[in-house]
């Protein structure tokens, strides 16, 4: 049975106090939609249909940014869950399959526990996700008999008795398209906050002899975020939980609760991170790679067997080779490092292609942008950059090429060659002390003047 997606993102978020739609909100370097997004994913959706409100443009275009696929809607007014669920019947009106319905401030539902809600699917018209709570608190209860789920009871309108039941309502269904769509039909706002609750389609269905159940998931999948404090909770989670996939698949975190990690952050397995390592996003490291402490990444690749760091930047566009080296306080930009180059010392290479086997000097700077456009250095194989030089793109370093310590090149190197820039050194005998003495009798009458 084919599957569709219909989530649920039009919330306006009033307690994240900020003027970004509440689902736009960023854990490890991704919207929250966007992890929600990504769960639904893995099931190969036929159809995902994001129901948006309060800054409908924003939440459209990242949306669109993760899956150009999606079909965004517009819930021009905010009247529930079972209300913002119907804006999606059009954009499914030729759809025959089963819809799961997820919330774009849920993020952490598990691709598996859909698994599990499609399973049960089989014997039952609808399916409910449910957890156990540690602290019930104001969440809507799932009243069972036995494997059977009679209704789910809003708290404001449980008795004392349905309030003190602990299994409790995500929100997250799953009904086939054209059943939950008519069973929305028969939902009212008859209720203590007036609204149109989805979870209400669980009475009727039941009055309609329909069969309905309840899947169990961890209580940590259905945390929602309405709140700064949920938004540092849940990068806890993540954070925790990424870690933790991580060295199972055989990466070495040397101190795993500082090194923080993005949504999509790809490390082959016998890598070693050791600590406080930032991976931004559009990160991926091959197998046997080190990334040394207090490194930072994002948008980058590494190759098997290249060390990075300590105290390493790379950003976004930065390409290593395998077995390249990449030392303290270095940063790479945009920038190709060919097998088993070493920039060990601080360095900046910038929009710049480095062949195989080359040394660059401390201090080397590729000097690439002119005030108004970048330009491109070329450095060839098992060149030698000589400490503190100035590389001024455009330019080209030829193929073991060398440059001399503390030369501004402006022009191309040819291969094999030697460059020299610098302005000959001039030694005066004597003049260090005599100098010294001139600035010292300056310094005391200037005290002097000032007392």
């Amino acid at each position: 049975m084919s599957i569709a997606l219909v989530i649920l993102a039009a919330g306006k978020g009033t307690r994240m106090n900020s003027d970004l739609p509440k689902v736009l909100h960023q854990i490890a370097n991704a919207p929250m939609l966007v992890h929600t997004m990504q769960a639904g994913a893995a099931l190969s959706p036929a159809h995902t249909v994001v129901v948006a409100g309060h800054g409908f443009d924003a939440v459209k275009a990242a949306a669109l940014d993760f899956d150009p696929d999606a079909k965004v809607v517009l819930q021009e007014e905010q009247n529930g869950t079972g209300h913002a669920t119907n804006m999606a019947r059009d954009a499914l009106s030729d759809f025959d399959g089963d819809v799961i319905v997820l919330f774009g401030d849920t993020p952490f539902v598990r691709a598996d526990t859909l698994e599990k809600m499609i399973v049960a699917r089989k014997d039952n018209a609808v399916v409910v996700l449910g957890f156990e709570a540690a602290d019930p608190g104001k969440y809507g209860r799932l009243v069972m008999q036995e494997s059977s789920l009679e209704r789910i009871v809003e708290f404001a309108d449980a008795t004392d008795e349905e309030r003190d039941i602990t299994f409790c309502n995500s929100g997250v269904m799953l009904a086939k398209s054209t059943q939950l769509f008519d069973l929305i039909d028969a939902l009212n706002s008859d209720n203590a906050q007036g609204e149109i609750y989805l979870t209400d389609i669980v009475g009727i269905a039941r009055d309609r002899g329909l069969p309905v159940t309840a899947v169990t998931c961890d209580e940590a999948e259905t945390l929602g975020v309405n709140s700064r404090a949920h938004l540092a909770q849940a990068e806890a989670i993540f954070q925790d939980r990424a870690r933790a996939d991580l060295m199972d698949l055989g990466v070495t975190l040397q101190q795993p609760e500082t090194v923080m990690l993005s949504f999509d952050t790809i490390i082959g397995r016998d890598t070693t991170i050791e600590p406080n390592v930032y991976f931004g996003p559009e990160v991926t490291i091959e197998s046997g790679t080190r990334i040394r402490a207090f490194s930072h990444l994002e948008g980058c690749h590494v190759s098997r067997g290249a060390t990075v760091g300590p105290y390493a930047r790379l950003r976004p566009g930065a390409e290593l080779a395998e077995n390249t080296h990449v030392g303290n306080f270095v940063e790479i930009k945009n920038a190709e490092v060919g097998e088993g180059t070493k920039v060990n010392h601080l360095s900046y290479v910038g929009d710049a292609t480095v062949g195989k086997g080359t040394n660059i000097g401390a201090g080397t700077i590729t000097c690439n942008y002119d005030g108004v456009m970048k330009h491109r250095t070329e450095i060839g194989d098992g060149a030698f950059i000589g400490s503190n030089t100035m590389l001024v793109a455009p330019v080209k370093i030829g193929n073991q090429a060398m440059t001399g310590s503390g030369s501004v090149i402006t022009k191309d190197v040819p291969d094999t060659a030697l460059a020299l820039a610098r302005a000959e050194q001039t030694t005066k005998p004597g003049l260090a002390v005599k100098l010294f003495e001139i600035l010292k009798k300056k310094k005391q009458k200037r005290d002097q003047e000032s007392q």
